[in-house]
């Protein structure tokens, strides 16, 4: 997932882009306003999931940079600002902020953040083009390979075939199968399906992905993401040949 970060200050843009990349972010910096709404216009690479815009620009107002965002994209924009005052928030969400983060924050708060505006709905021209998987006309059956994840009947099928599958095995499986190729850490993926905290639950998530692999006979389907977390891979074809790690 890609995001671009707008900081003038290179020093914190390296020590937050560092962290960024650690739990699988492809950061792209921007010094000022106008070198961020350049790489924001359409061109070949990857579209940005999340601005992190920061408000203290040395070219233009960060509150003036937001609004002009949101007059050439739809990306999800997050700001970041020593301004703590209520108006100041508003002011922001009404220019089209998508969220706003006070300095200094929790890097594992901002980090939640960025998933949770990331992860609401987009068109597939605004993710780049095409979904990473079929879909059905009313966006309700993932396609992935041989795995079929119907969403509203709950039911998941390998080749045609019925996998019986339980309440947490099919919301940590649809979680995965709607952002295929995404990373998910470990304590997002806790908060989604078990609804809890990370401390104490992370043996019962490596189990249910063990169970998931078992059952859908496709090892290599889920792989783990070494300090980080879960993706799903969707196999070219047929299925994956070498277990995940």
């Amino acid at each position: 997932m890609r995001l671009l970060l707008v900081e003038d200050d290179d020093h914190v843009a390296a020590a937050l882009s560092a962290v960024l990349a650690r739990h699988g972010l492809a950061v792209v910096h921007a010094r000022n306003g106008e070198e961020a709404l350049k790489a924001l216009l359409p061109d070949d690479a990857e579209p940005f999931a999340v601005v992190l815009l920061d408000l203290g620009l040395p070219d233009q107002d960060g509150f003036e940079v937001c609004g002009r965002i949101r007059k050439i994209c739809a990306t999800p924009v997050i700001m970041v600002t020593a301004r703590a005052d209520v108006r100041s928030r508003i002011h922001g969400l009404n220019l089209g902020a998508d969220d706003y983060v006070v300095k200094p924050y929790d890097t594992g708060e901002l980090l939640a953040r960025i998933h949770a505006v990331s992860r609401r709905t987009v068109s597939p021209s605004e993710r780049g083009g095409e979904p990473p998987a079929d879909e059905s006309a009313a966006g309700h059956a993932l396609h992935l390979g041989a795995v079929t994840v119907e969403l509203p009947t709950r039911q998941v099928s390998v080749d045609g075939t019925a996998v019986p599958l339980t309440r947490k095995e099919f919301d940590l499986l649809a979680l995965l199968a709607q952002r295929p190729g995404v990373v998910f850490r470990r304590e997002q993926i806790i908060s989604e399906v078990w609804r809890t905290s990370w401390e104490g639950t992370g043996r019962t998530l490596e189990v249910h992905i063990a169970s998931l692999r078992a059952k859908l006979r496709m090892p290599a389907l889920i792989e783990t993401v070494r300090g980080v977390g879960y993706r799903l891979v969707v196999p070219a074809s047929g299925r994956p040949a070498s277990p995940a790690s």
